[in-house]
Parts: structure tokens; sequence; C-alpha cells
């Protein structure tokens, strides 16, 4: 039995936001079954306030920025609207806040490429499992991207 309730699916990115990896992704989450889409985008701290308190640092406009950007291309890949959030400096305490917040069924983290991305050095994918929630990781690997589910 179908319910009636769309999923609610959590993109959280950032300089991959708009690349056409994830947005295929999107598309082919959303050809599968009825979704809604909330694009996240931790707010960066850059310098000192990255090794201090970076939540003390509020310049949200390089986040708003990826935002205006990518929130249209995410839509029309998505064929709705898509909700953004812009969150914790923090990727794990985003993600954690807007679950808690907000309420989602599932995840997609999109990264850079591996030999780049802090996310997977942090080893972020694991850690947003811990949430019980289905996480689906998108990376990008140089010039040409590749989905990469998380399992």
């Amino acid at each position: 039995m179908e319910s009636s309730s769309p999923i609610r699916v959590l993109v959280v990115a950032n300089k991959t936001a708009a690349t056409p990896t994830l947005l295929e992704a999107v598309r082919d989450r959303a050809r599968r079954e009825k979704c809604t889409f909330t694009l996240l985008v931790p707010n960066s701290a850059h310098g000192l306030h990255r090794v201090m308190d970076p939540e003390d640092h509020v310049d949200k406009s390089e986040a708003e920025n990826v935002i205006e950007l990518a929130q249209p291309l995410l839509e029309d890949a998505a064929g709705g609207s898509v909700g953004a959030l812009i969150g914790d400096p923090e990727p794990l305490a985003a993600i954690q806040d807007a679950v808690n917040i907000h309420g989602f069924d599932e995840i997609i983290i999109s990264t850079l490429p591996t030999r780049v991305s802090r996310w997977l050095r942090l080893d972020l994918p694991s850690k947003v499992k811990g949430l019980g929630l289905p996480v689906t990781t998108i990376t990008a690997k140089g010039r040409a991207e590749a989905a990469v589910p998380s399992t």
C-alpha cells in the first residue's frame, strides 16, 4: 500500500549543489516515487572562524549564493518546488538540526571529489547514517562525476 504523503528528502550540498551528477540523482529519485526535496547548505566558516567558534561568524552570503544558483536547477530536476535551508557551519550539526526540526525520511549528501572532500575525510556519510535514515552519497570524481550510494 502506497503512502499518500511524499517522501521528504534532505539534499545536503555546498560547492556541488548545482552539479550535473546531483541534479541527475534528484531527477532519478523524483521519478521513483513522490518526493519533496529541501536543499541544506551548511554556512561556510573561513579562516580563524573555522578554528575558533564558527557560529560567531554569521555571514550567510556564500550559502545564499549557493542556494540562489542551485535551487532553480534542483526544482527543474525534482519537477517541483525545492525548499532551502542554511545550516550550522559543521555539516553533521546542520544535518541533525534539519532532521530534528523539520523531519526528513532520507538524505542525499553531495560532496567534492574524494581527494579534496573535507566531508569524506570527516566520514560524514557514515556519521549521518547514525541518524537511522537512508543516506545516499553523490561524490564528484574529478571532471567526470558518479553517484555512489552509501551502504
